[in-house]
């Protein structure tokens, strides 16, 4: 005796070895023995053999119309051998019903299974809708293979070109177009972008890496809504004092200047002034919610996207020959460079004049200084700040970085021009000197105050962000808020707020334990790590724009450490595979072999090791690996 059964969802024939009430035992065409259960069995016979049986039933399930047998069956449940007996016209055998059962099991469309044996048609109704929905999914199937076929011979069907370069980036996964793109990219062994690529559908990479930048953090675009609230500064008292700015030409957000007051007796005093954005940027207002959305000034080569609307830096921006709200730092400083005495306060400052690195540079340098020579704005205030500042350097025991050389990026027409900037120059040790003092004495004050702001601590080689004040080590200070770039850092308007509150002697804007402090913090980090990405991204990017451009197919680096090595001349980073074991700082000649303008990257070739520089190299070891 012979069963038809049903296991996991498939039907069989098998060899009754042995039998009982719940549970047969049944040898399988290939001479496995099975153990099932007797309510899976469907079907026993005699003839023909098992295997026999299930070819012929499957040959009648393939004829037999799921459409003809859903009118044969009516509207109620029904048992499968009667359905058989009414099709065949007479007592169907076994291969009769086998086959039947076959074909009702796999038109669940058609009907609904009840138990075993057991179907009920579907509702016309929902018959017809299935029928639909199938169709659909067959045209549906036809358009996404033809899309896959085009997209294969590397051409961008017109219906996905209005989604690039979202479908490569962000796609909607739901959508027909990116289940072809998707599935294109399977067949064709490619990467989204690649494939983009190769269709032609990436013609300007600087404005692709900016698209799949924007898209992540701007989706709805830079462009700030129109601002309804309330931007002047309220009324303040004056200061006695005419100070200027030290930025480059392309700054808009000046968010620091300084005075330098020489006294009778002898002594300095030093102001430090920080614009004062917070005075019109209420906690919980459309400015405040947008500076909170984007937590940053984004700066990319030639431009950059500002963290506050333009109208609102105006009214607040330390311009020249205007009267600026600001929260002035006033140091007392000794001929020694002692600093005796230190005041904040909330007034009114005249900006007299924004200098300019492009022109001060040249005037303000380690050449000059101390030589006579013409005079220019400001002279002696700057000098007797540089050395003020090498004092507070020495005081906090900082590692002199003069080697490290910065680069800054000119965009102009579609070429770049790449120069070099050392850091540590006169102009940089006084900004950065004065910053770091002024960061570290607001944030101690808040400390002492027992008012809450966010620090950020270094401590065993590692910074973070805290709403606890804590070192930073590797500046040598006792506690140390970002508060000094308030237009243009987030984490410093709420530090800004956090002082007002102290200088007005009035509770703060965030209390201990603040949700909103501590919300500040992660975003901000992710945020600004993200933008400082996309930064060195464009940088990289400008940085092999440079080398096609002035066709440079060689270069000489320095090896940073294993095979990381750092081009001389341009502030490109990359890894250089079977390099010998070398020493850090050696110098290298490379031949550039392949420039890769979407993923950033480059592949270069060994030309040439030249001679280890000795210790006096302006490029120490030290220097190549920041």
């Amino acid at each position: 005796m012979f069963v038809f059964y049903e296991e996991d969802g498939q039907f069989k024939t098998g060899r009754i070895m042995q039998e009982n009430d719940a549970t047969l035992q049944v040898e399988s065409a290939s001479g496995k023995r099975l153990k099932i259960k007797a309510d899976k069995v469907s079907l026993r016979f005699d003839a023909p053999a098992p295997q026999e049986l299930l070819l012929q039933a499957q040959a009648i399930r393939d004829d037999a119309d799921p459409d003809f047998l859903w009118e044969a069956a009516g509207t109620e449940e029904f048992d499968y051998q009667v359905l058989a007996a009414e099709y065949f016209g007479h007592k169907p055998a076994a291969v009769e019903s086998a086959g039947i059962l076959l074909r009702l099991h796999e038109s669940p469309m058609y009907f609904y299974k009840k138990g075993r044996g057991r179907y009920r048609p579907a509702p016309a109704i929902a018959l017809a809708a299935a029928k639909a929905g199938l169709e659909r999914k067959q045209r549906e199937a036809e358009q996404i293979a033809v899309w896959v076929a085009e997209l294969l011979q590397f051409r961008l069907p017109v219906a996905l070109a209005h989604l690039t370069p979202r479908i490569a980036l962000k796609p909607d996964k739901n959508t027909l177009e990116f289940k072809a793109f998707d599935e294109a990219c399977k067949q064709a062994g490619l990467s989204p972008v690649q494939l983009l690529d190769r269709c032609g559908a990436i013609p300007d990479r600087e404005a692709f890496h900016m698209q799949a930048f924007m898209l992540e953090y701007f989706p709805k675009g830079t462009e700030f809504p129109v601002i309804h609230e309330p931007m002047d500064p309220p009324d303040l008292p004056h200061a006695d004092v005419a100070a200027f700015s030290m930025d480059d030409e392309a700054t808009t957000e000046i968010d620091d200047a300084f005075s330098v007051a020489f006294q009778a007796d002898g002594t300095i005093r030093v102001g430090i002034h920080i614009a004062c954005p917070a005075l019109g940027i209420a906690p919980g207002s459309q400015l405040d919610d947008l500076a909170r959305d984007r937590l940053s000034t984004v700066y990319y080569p030639g431009g950059k996207f500002t963290m506050l609307p333009d109208a609102f830096i105006h009214h607040y921006t330390l311009g020249e020959q205007r009267d600026c709200p600001a929260l002035s730092l006033y140091l007392t400083v000794a001929p020694d460079f002692r600093i005796t005495a230190t005041e904040t306060r909330l007034e009114e400052v005249r900006i007299a004049a924004n200098l300019r690195h492009e022109s001060l540079d040249a005037q303000f340098n380690e050449e000059t200084i101390g030589v006579p020579g013409p005079a220019y704005p400001y002279r002696r205030e700057l000098e007797w700040l540089w050395g003020f500042a090498a004092s507070l350097e020495a005081v906090r025991g900082a590692v002199n970085q003069t080697n490290r050389v910065d680069y800054n990026f000119k965009i102009e027409s579609g070429r770049v021009r790449i120069e070099p900037r050392r850091r540590g120059s006169p102009i940089d040790k006084v900004v950065s000197e004065l910053m770091i003092l002024t960061n570290a004495t607001w944030g101690s004050w808040l400390a002492e105050k027992r008012v809450p702001g966010i620090y950020r601590n270094q401590s065993q080689g590692k910074t973070r962000m805290a709403t606890q004040p804590g070192p930073h080590q590797g500046l040598g200070v006792e506690n140390y808020a970002w508060s000094s770039s308030p237009l243009r850092r987030y984490v410093d308007l709420v530090n800004q707020r956090q002082l007002l509150s102290v200088v007005r002697e009035e509770a703060p804007v965030y209390p201990p334990r603040s949700e909103l402090l501590f919300a500040t913090v992660r975003d901000f980090e992710l945020a600004y790590d993200a933008y400082a990405e996309f930064q060195r991204k464009m940088e990289r990017y400008w940085c092999l724009r440079w080398l096609a451009q002035e066709n440079r197919e060689e270069m000489t680096a320095r090896l940073i450490r294993d095979d990381l090595v750092r081009f001389d001349e341009i502030p490109f980073i990359t890894r250089m595979a079977g390099l010998p074991p070398l020493a850090p700082g050696t110098a290298l000649r490379l031949a550039i072999a392949e420039r890769d303008e979407l993923a950033v990257e480059l592949r270069a070739e060994l030309k040439e090791i030249l001679p280890i520089p000795d210790a006096s190299s302006e490029d120490s070891v030290e220097s190549l690996a920041t």
